[in-house]
């Protein structure tokens, strides 16, 4: 019985955070539409800003309600200023290289961040990576090679914002690796936010641009509000309801819903290179997450 219910949860887990991919995915289009449709670059750091703001109220009044508790606890942990930090410079590259990259190519590399945190884990953390990972590892880069075509006339060179995103996410999750476990996903991700204030409110105050930018169609910035609150919502209960290793792979869905969207939207249609490559980076990707929890079943199993 308590094998079904849990197989019951999680199917509701993976419906729940594939709604909340689409909801990202709706909400990343609709950034670059918008950011697109103003001539000025700078208006990133206020969508950022402006997005936060809302969506913070709406996920606080979500916690304040059923994570009252926890709240508490977060809040006295300095680590999540740092979380903070990466989560605004991952935001800042993230929408810079939406602007000037096709939305489902900057995605499918956010989404080799497994093969970056399996790295920086062995390198910074310490810990064990078997020679299965490592293969892995290998064949997401390749994976990467085929996305970005290097050397090749058509590299984009704007692809470096998308990289530097990378980088600084999954340092950021690297982060939430020394996160007790006992923290529900629903604080981390609120107080990140919270954390992050302090950057775009300093840009959006102290620099000569204006907190609404001329231009800006407040139709589409509402729904990047709702869109963005309630994918934070679905994702966040998604990953309280069954168990991670059958609900985390299919935040690659996101990589789908974009594909469309930039096809229909704005023209971008995807190579046969970049599809295959997306196809082993989202492979990759989702050997290492089984992986590393079979890895940690394990090693609880001998310590039992």
């Amino acid at each position: 019985m308590k094998a079904n219910t849990l197989f019951s949860y999680s199917i509701i887990g993976i419906i729940l955070m594939i709604a909340g991919q689409l909801c990202f995915a709706i909400n990343d289009t609709i950034v670059k539409f918008e950011v697109k449709n103003i001539e000025n670059n700078y208006v990133i750091f206020n969508i950022i800003f402006i997005r936060g703001l809302f969506s913070t109220f709406f996920i606080i009044l979500y916690l304040t309600l059923f994570e009252k508790k926890n709240c508490l606890t977060v809040i006295k942990n300095k680590k999540y200023n740092l979380r903070g930090i990466y989560e605004v410079i991952t935001a800042l590259f993230f929408f810079t290289g939406l602007i000037l990259m096709p939305v489902s190519l900057v995605y499918t590399l956010l989404m080799t961040n497994p093969l970056f945190v399996t790295i920086f884990a062995y390198l910074f953390l310490k810990e064990k990576v078997g020679i299965r990972r490592w293969a892995a590892v290998f064949i997401g880069f390749i994976g990467v090679v085929l996305v970005i075509q290097p050397g090749s006339q058509n590299l984009d060179y704007a692809v470096i914002w998308a990289v530097i995103a990378l980088v600084a996410f999954s340092i950021r999750d690297l982060v939430t690796r020394l996160t007790p476990p006992d923290i529900p996903s629903a604080s981390i991700a609120t107080f990140t936010m919270i954390a992050a204030f302090p950057f775009t409110t300093a840009w959006v105050f102290f620099s000569d641009e204006k907190l609404f930018p001329p231009g800006i169609d407040w139709a589409v910035v509402s729904s990047m509000i709702i869109l963005g609150s309630f994918g934070y919502l679905l994702l966040i209960t998604s990953l309280r309801l069954g168990e991670l290793s059958a609900i985390m792979p299919f935040r690659y869905s996101r990589i789908v819903f974009l594909l469309i969207l930039g096809v229909l939207v704005f023209g971008e249609c995807p190579t046969a290179s970049m599809l295959v490559g997306a196809a082993l980076i989202l492979i990759s990707g989702v050997y290492i997450m089984w992986r590393e929890k079979v890895v940690k079943s394990g090693l609880a199993k001998t310590h039992t």
